[in-house]
């Protein structure tokens, strides 16, 4: 889409206009809840945090100033819905708690044959929410890790650690289905 023709559409739904918000909608909604999914990790929450973000965002039209794309805007919504979804449903951020899983690694990270993303995304699931949310972040979302201390009120260290941890979790997690394949 043109910038202007966009910039039309985004005043006119600062103004209300239920045209171009569904516009925006149908422009966003895909990218928003593939962040959705990767954060809650279920698709009944990842669409209940879509229509609540967009909901958000209609409310708040009215503060966008054009500083950055609408789609990093509404992003940036997007993660904070998901994010305190997670904490006020109290869900278990804890990070990894059987330390067991992190044997020192020696090999390098050409080590796994070729991955596919529903792999990725699959493996994922079976890491603690707390982890799964930083290695989203950092990984997908394109955090980094000072931003990630600060949305999830941690250390940056502690940050860096979790990613590291979730990393080399996946990628236990992946080798043995890729060599079960």
């Amino acid at each position: 889409m043109d910038p202007e023709n966009n910039r039309l559409i985004i005043e006119n739904s600062k103004k209300g206009d239920v045209k171009s918000q569904y516009q925006l909608y149908n422009q966003y909604a895909k990218a928003m809840y593939n962040v959705c999914y990767r954060m809650m990790s279920s698709r009944e929450e990842a669409e209940d945090m879509l229509q609540e973000s967009f909901t958000e965002a209609f409310k708040k039209m009215n503060t966008f100033r054009f500083e950055s794309t609408f789609g990093a805007w509404l992003k940036r919504i997007t993660i904070h819905k998901c994010i305190n979804e997670i904490k006020r449903k109290k869900t278990d951020l804890n990070f990894f708690d059987d330390m067991s899983y992190f044997k020192e690694h020696t090999e390098d990270d050409t080590s796994l044959p070729e991955l596919h993303v529903d792999m990725i995304k699959r493996a994922m699931e079976d890491l603690p929410n707390g982890s799964r949310m930083i290695f989203s972040l950092y990984l997908l979302e394109g955090y980094d890790h000072r931003e990630i201390s600060q949305i999830l009120n941690i250390s940056e260290s502690n940050s860096k650690t979790q990613y590291m941890r979730a990393k080399n979790k996946i990628k236990e997690l992946l080798k043995g289905v890729v060599y079960e394949n």
